[in-house]
């Protein structure tokens, strides 16, 4: 126990003489907390609409009329032809064409049915995909307008009706900050846990201090534990900085234990601080350090169920991320803080967690070489 004690005040004597390393651990997460959520928006709005009208008649106004008035789509072109229209879309000025065709309005009124053509710009997909999803909502909503105005319903109706009414639970206004923040949170607590101690590891070995490690009576599971613990120190309080921002500039409060979100931490931190330490047993350069933690941590982050629900995913992806730490603590940051989940709800991840730990740990442990 000495000797870990040893090692871990080494470790943070080494680690705040550096006042980059202060500055990193402080403004790091607190930025980008503060820019990320910003951006991360899965509101799609300010959809580039281009007319394409051959009609010219007042049902058509009425029609753009709504179609502009919703406040997501912006009209920025009115075009006589379809080729004037499809230079738009080269030039990325256009994100949805709406073509209306010849005696649209004479067609409407005496066939009570009009052909309309949409064509969607789909370089950025999400975008195009909401973007059509709007626009079809907004002219199926103006054609029971137009059904309504025509049809002569008598005082009771025959004909029985279906009112369909939302209820979103757990994030009631549907602010996609209270669905980012959390799993912004993780990953920001995963590069600061993996990168500096698999960075801490290697430039021991660079500088040379490693060898006087290896020549010392320290075990190997002790030089181990006492270079993940001030990491796992540090992770923690990365966490109370996130956890203080989304409060106080968010407005999230955890509606479940807070407790639990540190109690689940604190086996994860161990998870992605061994598997720093593990990657850096393999490498000798923080060169190779970096590259091989952002290949790793690009397949981690996109698998984790932050952008994209993991249920969308394909089978093999799915099944990747069962292997995935950082898909389970997005997973909990978000039942305990959106939902209010309790110890029961989030006891199988904590049980993975600590199967990972273990594994990484004894792996890290039986990788380093030390020389008796």
């Amino acid at each position: 126990m000495r000797n870990i004690l040893t090692i871990i005040r080494k470790e943070f004597q080494q680690f705040f003489r550096d006042s980059g390393n202060v500055r990193m651990i402080l403004a790091m997460p607190i930025i980008q907390l503060l820019i990320l959520p910003l951006a991360a928006d899965y509101e799609v709005q300010n959809i580039q609409l281009c007319v394409v009208d051959h009609d010219h008649s007042w049902y058509v106004n009425e029609m753009i009329q709504k179609i502009t008035s919703s406040g997501y789509v912006q009209l920025t072109a009115y075009e006589e032809s379809m080729d004037k229209a499809m230079q738009l879309f080269e030039h990325d000025k256009a994100d949805i064409i709406l073509e209306i065709m010849p005696n649209f309005e004479k067609e409407l009124i005496t066939q009570n049915e009009a052909s309309i053509g949409i064509s969607i710009n789909a370089i950025n997909g999400p975008r195009a995909s909401i973007g059509g999803q709007y626009l079809q909502s907004i002219l199926q909503d103006y054609n029971q307008q137009i059904r309504l105005k025509w049809i002569q319903f008598p005082k009771i109706n025959p004909l029985p009706m279906l009112k369909t009414e939302f209820s979103y639970w757990f994030n009631p206004s549907m602010d996609y900050r209270h669905f980012m923040v959390p799993g912004i949170l993780v990953i920001l607590l995963t590069m600061v846990g993996a990168n500096l101690s698999a960075l801490n590891f290697v430039k021991e070995k660079e500088i040379g201090t490693i060898e006087q490690i290896n020549v010392s009576p320290i075990k190997k599971y002790e030089f181990i534990l006492g270079k993940l613990i001030p990491f796992w120190i540090m992770g923690q309080f990365v966490l109370t900085i996130g956890l203080c921002i989304a409060y106080w500039i968010y407005g999230i409060r955890p509606e479940g234990s807070i407790g639990l979100i540190y109690m689940f931490s604190t086996f994860y931190l161990f998870v992605v601080l061994s598997f720093g330490l593990l990657i850096s047993t393999y490498v000798n350069t923080q060169q190779q350090t970096m590259l091989i933690s952002f290949f790793f941590m690009m397949i981690f982050i996109l698998l984790s169920g932050l952008y994209t629900s993991i249920d969308s995913m394909p089978e093999w992806a799915q099944v990747v991320t069962i292997f995935n730490p950082i898909a389970y603590f997005v997973k909990v940051n978000r039942m305990v803080i959106m939902k209010g989940s309790d110890f029961w709800d989030i006891l199988p991840s904590i049980l993975a967690m600590i199967a990972m730990a273990i594994v990484l740990i004894s792996w890290s442990v039986l990788n380093y070489r030390k020389k008796a």
